[in-house]
This record gives C-alpha cells, sequence and structure tokens, in this order.
C-alpha cells in the first residue's frame, strides 16, 4: 500500500525501471535496456563496451533485487519496489548510487563519442530516450544533468542525479 507522499513519488519511479511495461521489474528490463543502449549508439553487445553495458546492467538488477525482492522470485513488484526503496534507500541514495555506478559508467562510455569521459548533453538525451523516456522531457533531463553547464554530462554529474530521483527525499 502507497500511503505516503514519498512513497507515491517512489511508485511512480517504478515504471522507469519497468521497461517491458509488464507490471513488475526482472533482469530483463536491464538486458533490455542496455540492448536498447547499444543500438541507439551502433555499438556491437561482444564489444568491450557493450559488455561492459551488459555487466553494469547485471550488477544493477542483482543490487535491486537485493534491496526490494523479498519473496526471491526474481521479480520486484510495484509494493516491493516501494518497500524496498522506502526501507532501504530513503536515507541511503549513496547506496544506491554505488548500485547503480557500474551501468551509468558503462553506460555513459557507450555515449561518449570522443572517449573524453562525458557525453554530450545531445548524447545524453538519445541516452535517455533509449531508456523510454520521451524526447523533450530526455532533453530536458539531460540539459539539467549539465550541472556546470559545459555542454557535457559526466560520471560525477549523473551518478548523484540519478541517486537523488531514485530515492526522491521528502
Amino acid at each position: 500500500m502507497v500511503n505516503s507522499e514519498y512513497e507515491r513519488r517512489i511508485a511512480a519511479r517504478f515504471t522507469t525501471f519497468d521497461q517491458d511495461g509488464n507490471g513488475h521489474i526482472d533482469r530483463s528490463d536491464f538486458s533490455g535496456a542496455a540492448k536498447a543502449l547499444l543500438a541507439e549508439f551502433g555499438v556491437a553487445a561482444r564489444s568491450e563496451k557493450g559488455q561492459a553495458l551488459y555487466g553494469g546492467a547485471e550488477a544493477l538488477w542483482q543490487g535491486l533485487a537485493g534491496i526490494a525482492d523479498r519473496d526471491g522470485d526474481q521479480r520486484i513488484t510495484r509494493e516491493e519496489f516501494v518497500t524496498g526503496a522506502v526501507k532501504r534507500l530513503r536515507d541511503k541514495p549513496d547506496r544506491f548510487a554505488e548500485i547503480a555506478r557500474p551501468f551509468l559508467h558503462a553506460a555513459l562510455d557507450v555515449a561518449d563519442a570522443d572517449g573524453d569521459g562525458t557525453a554530450t548533453v545531445a548524447d545524453t538525451a538519445r541516452a535517455l530516450t533509449a531508456f523510454g523516456v520521451p524526447g523533450d522531457l530526455a532533453r530536458s533531463a539531460a540539459e539539467a544533468l549539465d550541472a556546470d553547464g559545459d555542454g557535457k554530462v559526466g560520471e560525477s554529474e549523473i551518478v548523484p542525479a540519478f541517486a537523488r530521483y531514485f530515492t526522491v527525499p521528502e
């Protein structure tokens, strides 16, 4: 049951992870997100970047499942997601950041066209769109991620923003 404003906001984040819209989060949602990003940027799954992204997706799945999959069925329901986030992450967004870091690092590497460790705002928007974020929202989110206004998004900007988004302190 979702009964606080915090829980309602966390519940709304559930659909971000439920990539296939089947009502639960599972490993395939993370591998599907990785596949979509690789396709968007024309990166082969068997390449070093592709393998790192799939490894990061698996690490993110395992970390999230460890926090939220209370019945051990390898699926996270909306209720499990909300309960897991509220009980285990609310006061520890850094923990979630560390769970997400390998995936975000690898995703950033896929979107990094010139190899400087950052992605342009435009490429960040492309990545977000590949993950299912609507175009206009993806562009505005990418611009917001560019905290220092240099036209690029780096790991130091995206990891804490991702953690804040999914832990949403009151």
